[in-house]
């Protein structure tokens, strides 16, 4: 398994951040291989389950998450149940009016995107996707 871990200082209050990733229509603003999200239910934890088309090393994958962590302005975490092999945790922290996120992806490359590149240019992609997505995070809540 492949692991990202990346953390950005975001000048907003933490609701507004959780917020935001709370509602998962918002991810392919921010991400930019999240090609759709659709299929949006919540579920009984708070959470919810949606439906994703993502692009990696040109390759479109579709799949299925369910949100298994669900705590109020502290933790979101991801579990693909379908597609990519994936579990995506956020962790907020309040720090008075900001809020430090961290991005934290556990992964295992899919077969396909190892016959394109090797499976180190794979995770280098992914990180700087990581890196991309706090950016875009960070520019769309401050802004």
């Amino acid at each position: 398994m492949a692991k990202v871990i990346r953390r950005a200082t975001i000048n907003a209050p933490v609701d507004k951040v959780f917020s935001y990733l709370e509602d998962k229509r918002h991810l392919p603003e921010i991400w930019p291989s999240m090609v759709e999200v659709s299929n949006v239910e919540r579920l009984p934890n708070g959470g919810s389950k949606f439906h994703y088309k993502y692009k990696m090393a040109g390759l479109q994958f579709e799949g299925d998450t369910d949100e298994i962590e669900h705590i109020r302005n502290r933790k979101i975490v991801h579990r693909d149940v379908s597609g990519i092999d994936r579990t995506v945790t956020w962790t907020f922290d309040q720090k008075g009016n900001t809020t430090d996120l961290t991005f934290e992806a556990d992964y295992r490359v899919p077969k396909p995107v190892l016959q394109r590149v090797d499976e180190r240019v794979a995770e280098r992609l992914n990180a700087n996707e990581a890196d991309t997505v706090l950016a875009n995070l960070r520019a769309t809540l401050e802004g």
